[in-house]
């Protein structure tokens, strides 16, 4: 990569701060489609960082597998491997879509609309308490509190449960928390924990059925046939995760773009109508999952380069989101570009093709209640100390951010 900075893309520190800009626009002007050693796991792969090239890898799963070795960076043994490819994540049509279509109705716009007024309440009661004394660690005390909360409730988990679920997913999928361990057999140990609560609450639902996601998974069929044991649990897992960790990553990771742009955050309180455009550039500029991945199922030629059958290939959503050829002055942070520009349907936060987020809505929603009720309640918001960020080079997340500000309302 002459004239490039050398970077890891593998390196969970890479990540550890904004996301690499210089890096990302240089792949993008010079190695669009380009191969990339990983030192660690011996197998390298082809990073892809343009909009377009993300899109076709995205569209075409006949050509692009999910699930031949899974989405996930790190290579599986074949044991973990067949798990891996119970969860929807990791399917490829047409049983994808059939999976898909027991729980999507629970993500309609209208069903999740319904879900408001009590995300609003939520959100007014977690801000009530994290607004005492002007300070507070706002992942902890804002950014984590709602999504887990919406999520464990829309399956109908008990509220005794939440802080483990957080934990456990955490620890599944490698992140490097020092008080949480994370060896493979941690990673294991995690996810059959996870599996546990997953009966026990299944075997609630069948005592005591209840107007919920585990009740629609429980009654549902897939060509006439039942969800078995093994495949509940899976889509419990992928539930408790795609809808906690993500949504908490963007809300973290918005303030701190609020927080170094202050004049930004000042427009939003003048003007609460930009908030919506707003979150789609919380969405664009900062996307909370790093890459996916995917198996070329046939030789193939993309961006000038040939892909083998068997490559493994990367998409970095952030770069393609930040391609100066779809946004203009792409790597500038702007909450007024929806009024320019149609972000939400152009950055791919939520990716793109048959594995576009089905909580889309659900993220943009809790999103919106939430910033709502800090710009009713904060002001002059700041960083109280240092930002204390996830290990992950899957996740751009943010583990500890406290802040200080001025409270109002009440």
């Amino acid at each position: 990569m002459s004239g490039c900075p050398h970077i890891d893309l593998t390196a969970p520190e890479t990540y550890q701060g904004d996301v690499p800009r210089e890096v990302f626009r240089y792949l993008r002007d010079q190695a669009p489609v380009y191969w990339h050693e990983d030192p660690q796991q011996g197998i390298g792969f082809w990073a892809i960082t343009r909009h377009a090239d993300l899109d076709f890898v995205s569209k075409n799963p006949q050509l692009f597998s999910s699930s031949e070795k899974s989405c996930l960076l790190n290579e599986s043994d074949p044991e973990n491997l067949a798990l891996l490819r119970l969860q929807l994540i990791n399917m490829d049509p047409p049983d994808h879509l059939k999976y898909r279509r027991l729980v999507r109705n629970a993500f309609t716009p209208r069903q999740v609309d319904s879900y408001e007024p009590r995300f609003r309440e939520v959100a007014r009661d977690i801000l009530s308490k994290a607004v005492e004394g002007g300070r507070c660690e706002f992942v902890a005390d804002v950014a984590s509190e709602l999504p887990l909360i919406a999520i464990c409730e829309l399956m109908g988990v008990p509220l005794d449960k939440p802080r483990r679920l957080h934990e456990l997913p955490t620890i599944m999928l490698g992140m490097d928390y020092p008080e949480l361990t994370t060896t493979e057999e941690d990673g294991m140990l995690a996810m059959m924990e996870m599996f546990f609560l997953a009966q026990e609450l299944a075997e609630q639902h069948r005592t005591n059925p209840q107007d919920d996601i585990v009740n629609v998974l429980l009654n549902g069929t897939v060509e006439d046939e039942p969800l078995t044991d093994e495949e509940f649990c899976h889509f419990f897992l992928l539930l408790i995760v795609a809808g906690n960790e993500t949504t908490r990553t963007v809300t973290a990771q918005g303030m701190r773009l609020l927080m170094e742009h202050p004049d930004q955050y000042r427009q939003l309180l003048e003007n609460p109508d930009l908030l919506e455009g707003a979150i789609e550039e919380f969405l664009r500029f900062n996307p909370a999952v790093i890459a996916f991945r995917r198996t070329a199922m046939e030789d193939v030629e993309l961006g000038g380069q040939q892909i083998r059958k068997g490559d493994k290939i990367q998409l970095y959503y952030a770069a393609a989101s930040s391609d100066e050829a779809v946004f203009e002055d792409a790597d500038t942070f702007d909450i007024t570009r929806a009024q320019r520009e149609d972000v939400r349907n152009k950055h791919r936060a939520f990716g793109i093709g048959e594995h576009f987020c089905m909580g889309s809505h659900l993220a943009r929603l809790e999103l919106k209640v939430i910033f709502e009720e800090i710009l009713k309640r904060i002001r002059n918001p700041e960083l109280d100390g240092d930002i204390n960020w996830l290990r992950s080079n899957f996740i751009h997340g943010i583990k500890s951010m406290p802040i200080a500000f001025e409270v109002v309302g009440g």
